[in-house]
């Protein structure tokens, strides 16, 4: 009795893993695909050929089997997606930031500061700036919620005794003709970008032209580990230069 219940709940969630993974490759090959013909009607003949084979094919294991084997398959060629510095970037994301470290000083290149007359009308200003590790008394965490109250954004708000704040923004670097969508995101759709900028760009962006609900919070956190996490920051902008990322939006 113990053994077809036990057996009952293992055929139960492998056929749901089998559901939720079809489901996941359909969605890779529609959103990810390079020839943008063959999205559609692709992950169509994948998904229903995936639930034929849990319909029809003789022994619950042996089906679960060939839709694993299809999620491999789709897996393999999904992982060579490589992403790219190179391509035509919507203007607010056309370039990366980086930054110099000499001893306490950080010259960071590439710092944002957008000209807005509205959301999508502005003129974008990239600049340097120096900092002094030394200097930094803490961190304020913006969060902003921009639709679902399950899903925030946030960015972090370095605090300097001698200069102005200096925010990171983990962002998507959408090329051209691109828009953001959350299920894209679980994808290989965009890249990820480190936008450096002032915080009247990136918050005032999104109070002031987006109507988004950003809430301001001042960290507990001492300046020795606001220090680190801003060297943290610092050496994952250096290395997402020399070494493009893909977006994800769940990590």
């Amino acid at each position: 009795m113990m053994w077809k219940a036990f057996r009952l709940v293992l055929v139960s969630l492998g056929g749901l893993t089998s559901l939720l993974t079809t489901a996941w490759a359909a969605g890779a090959l529609y959103f990810d695909l390079p020839i943008a013909w063959l999205r559609a009607p692709l992950a169509s003949i994948y998904a229903l050929a995936m639930l034929a084979a849990l319909l029809f094919v003789k022994g619950r294991w042996r089906a679960m089997g060939l839709v694993a084997v299809g999620l491999v398959l789709v897996l393999i060629w999904w992982l060579t997606l490589s992403p790219t510095n190179d391509s035509d970037w919507q203007p607010d994301v056309a370039q990366k930031g980086w930054a110099d470290i000499q001893g306490d000083e950080v010259t960071l290149h590439n710092v944002r500061n957008c000209d807005y007359r509205t959301e999508t009308d502005y003129t974008p200003h990239w600049g340097a700036r120096t900092v002094r590790i030394s200097q930094i008394t803490g961190i304020d965490l913006a969060v902003d919620y921009w639709g679902s109250p399950w899903i925030a954004h946030p960015i972090a708000s370095f605090q300097f005794a001698d200069a102005p704040p200096l925010c990171f923004s983990i962002e998507t670097r959408k090329k051209l003709g691109q828009t953001y969508s959350t299920i894209g995101g679980l994808y290989r759709q965009f890249e990820l970008i480190y936008i450096v900028a002032d915080e009247r760009d990136v918050i005032r962006l999104r109070t002031n032209y987006r109507k988004e609900d950003i809430y301001l919070y001042r960290t507990t956190i001492s300046p020795a580990h606001a220090r680190e996490r801003f060297l943290e920051y610092i050496h994952s902008l250096n290395a997402l230069r020399n070494k493009p990322r893909w977006y994800n939006a769940i990590t």
